[in-house]
């Protein structure tokens, strides 16, 4: 056995928590699995798993060694994948984090249509808005909504998101006139975050930047709550394309200030520096890059 299947043991031993079952995966006996557990650890010089009786845990260097082993066991596996019947289906792992509110609204039909396309490949789909660490979670790609991508990461924009300001009509009809920036100080604005001083910045059509500082009347860190605010004529607030297209094609709510632009963010997918590209990476790509065009409206 050569050190990669010596990793691929090891990977076995923690994914199933124990030596009996990594023996049955990779068909051989409990003991010599026990023994390539002792070689890596005298070869590294330290306790990769506490097996004291009655405990198992896997010590701080055996989940560091686990973490880089999947990488390299992936590697290996991906270079047998690629290039060893490239006609056969696309199979194996793929793991990705995608921003909630986008994933569960307007990426939502296109990922289970590339789940549908590709039954073998064993999708992982995490919805969260934290920015997770791609190499030490084990995550192959993210897609992520921002201005400016993490230049530590490798990144493709794939599709643009626009904001702009919304309100009810009901809202308005009760409310003081809106002619600029000053006025929104007499409304009720809503914001996307949790703080008692917020900003919101905007470039007017002589292309002269202003940022507009607020205390909110309402805080939320979720952007479909802050619409459903809005419908009921809570009051302003600012808010993405992709949440709001339906409510304002419908006449539910209306730009406020259309001709104070806001300048627009990227999607964007990322993966780790050091991962490289596998077919069932580049095949989500090509099928979230056709997800991210969608046609201007209103």
């Amino acid at each position: 056995m050569g050190q990669i299947e010596d990793l691929r043991v090891f990977v076995d031993i923690v994914d199933s928590a124990g030596i009996a079952r990594a023996a049955e995966i990779q068909g051989i006996a409990k003991s010599a699995v026990s023994r390539r557990l002792k070689m890596l650890e005298d070869r590294y010089g330290t306790q990769l798993i506490d097996r004291e009786p009655g405990v198992w845990k896997v010590t701080d260097a055996g989940r560091e060694l686990y973490q880089r082993s999947v990488r390299i066991v992936q590697e290996i596996d991906e270079v047998e994948s690629d290039f060893v019947g490239h006609s056969a289906a696309v199979e194996g792992p793929l793991s990705v984090s995608v921003p909630r509110e986008f994933g569960m609204t307007f990426l939502n039909s296109s990922l289970i249509e590339f789940k549908k396309r590709y039954p073998q490949i064993q999708l992982t789909l995490t919805f969260m808005d934290r920015h997770v660490d791609l190499a030490r979670e084990n995550i192959d790609l993210a897609i992520r909504i921002t201005e400016k991508p993490n230049s530590a990461l490798n990144s493709t924009r794939i599709g643009t998101v626009k904001h702009n300001l919304f309100a009810s009509g009901e809202y308005l009809s009760n409310q003081p006139p809106l002619k600029g920036l000053c006025d929104l100080h007499h409304h009720q604005l809503l914001n996307f975050g949790s703080t008692k001083r917020a900003f919101w910045d905007f470039v007017s059509p002589k292309g002269k930047r202003n940022r507009f500082e607020f205390k909110p009347h309402l805080n939320s860190n979720n952007g479909l709550f802050l619409l459903n605010a809005v419908r009921a004529g809570m009051g302003i607030a600012r808010l993405p394309d992709f949440i709001v297209m339906a409510a304002e094609q419908s006449g539910e709510i209306v730009r406020v200030l259309p001709d104070m632009y806001i300048a627009h963010w990227g999607i964007f997918l990322v993966h780790a520096e050091d991962r490289r590209m596998n077919r069932r990476m580049r095949l989500f790509a090509d099928e979230m890059k056709k997800a991210c065009v969608f046609e201007e409206y209103g």
